[in-house]
């Protein structure tokens, strides 16, 4: 229960503690401490280079494929420490999925795009692989677009189609956080709509982290917002607080365009 407001926080699914990540000398993230809610939106936001997108590629270790990178700090998710030695990286892909920022589906059928993952742990039952797909592009709200072409392939589909497709993917090994690096940059305003209102209804089983430029967008698809300034958290919150009563002047002045 949040003291300020009465209003029940769900429990932390992803916890950052003093984070600090450095690309050679240069230091990106500052002693990041925030939680994640579970089975909230939290939308990280802030000008180009704050450190949002590199924030969001630790919590799945997707930074570790960076030569250069140095990480200090904690971060755990469902109380595991993702950075301890016999953290299982693969087995975290599975349960903090991301979603990029273009829409990259493989040369393949739409069926077998979603498919992939479940292939490649091993499963071979064509009846579970046809009951996830089937799940898993409902939740994304595309299977009644494509029920009847599921063999096709998921390059002819356009590019908001695409991206759903991609959720859809990320979906099929039952993750439990999903990561989404500007998810809608690259598509028009009709698709857009369409993959926040997928997020909308995904929310109800999945705990999801959002990086948009698009004020408008976090503060339409968020409960959570954290504001980031030159590698800083400088404010977080929950969303409606920050874009009407947020508690710093620098956060005021980004949501309403003063600067960024």
């Amino acid at each position: 229960m949040d003291t300020k407001t009465g209003i029940a926080v769900p429990p932390p699914v992803v916890e950052i503690e003093k984070l600090e990540l450095f690309y050679g000398q240069t230091q990106a993230l500052h002693g990041i401490t925030m939680p994640i809610h579970e089975r909230q939106v939290t939308a990280f936001i802030g000008p180009s280079g704050c450190g949002k997108s590199t924030l969001l590629r630790c919590l799945n270790r997707l930074n570790d494929l960076i030569p250069s990178v140095r990480i200090s700090g904690r971060v755990r998710v469902a109380g595991e420490d993702i950075f301890a030695p016999d953290c299982d990286v693969i087995s975290l892909r599975r349960r903090v999925g991301m979603v990029f920022q273009k829409s990259n589906p493989f040369p393949m059928s739409i069926f077998e795009n979603v498919a992939y993952g479940l292939r490649i742990a091993g499963e071979r039952d064509q009846r579970v692989l046809d009951q996830t797909v089937e799940h898993s592009l409902r939740a994304a709200a595309l299977w009644d677009e494509v029920k009847d072409r599921l063999g096709s392939s998921a390059l002819r589909l356009s590019g908001g189609q695409q991206q759903r497709l991609c959720i859809a993917r990320t979906l099929a090994v039952e993750p439990r956080v999903i990561l989404m690096d500007e998810p809608c940059s690259a598509l028009d305003p009709i698709a857009t709509g369409r993959v926040e209102e997928t997020i909308a209804e995904l929310k109800k089983e999945y705990t999801i982290v959002i990086v948009t430029h698009n004020l408008q967008q976090a503060s339409r698809v968020s409960d959570y917002t954290a504001f980031f300034y030159l590698g800083r958290l400088i404010e977080y919150d929950r969303t409606v607080k920050i874009f009407t009563n947020p508690g710093l002047k620098q956060t005021e002045d980004y949501v309403t365009g003063r600067f960024g």
